[in-house]
């Protein structure tokens, strides 16, 4: 099999899956938020970039629970919104005054609710 077919196949299975695929992008930005954290020397762009992809992410997220045509209850909805709003506080805050301890948050944050998302909780 080549390469690509393999890449094919990882992708076609991540995506019938869309519950699976939004926990493992999740666990990827808590990975990213982790890592700048364990290597905390003060601002840097490995900080930049992980706080930008877990924007992006959650940026995706709140587009999508606001969307009118979401099917999930308006409570499961609103929660996330929440969720959602908390983070981009919370990333603008880091931004204004980095810490490493104030990553801890959003890492757990995301991780609970990938571990949701594929039933673990």
């Amino acid at each position: 099999m080549t390469q690509a077919a393999k890449i094919y196949g990882k992708v076609a299975n991540k995506i019938s899956n869309p519950r699976e695929l939004e926990a493992d992008l999740l666990l990827d930005a808590a990975r990213r938020l982790q890592t700048a954290q364990e290597s905390w020397e003060g601002p840097s762009e490995n900080l930049d970039s992980a706080l930008y992809f877990n924007r992006r992410l959650w940026t995706f997220f709140l587009s999508s629970v606001t969307s009118d045509d979401n099917p999930l209850p308006i409570g499961i909805r609103q929660n996330i919104a929440n969720l959602g709003l908390f983070v981009c506080k919370q990333t603008l805050a880091i931004l204004a005054d980095p810490k490493p301890q104030n990553l801890g948050s959003l890492i757990n944050i995301n991780r609970e609710l990938a571990a949701g998302l594929l039933g673990r909780a």
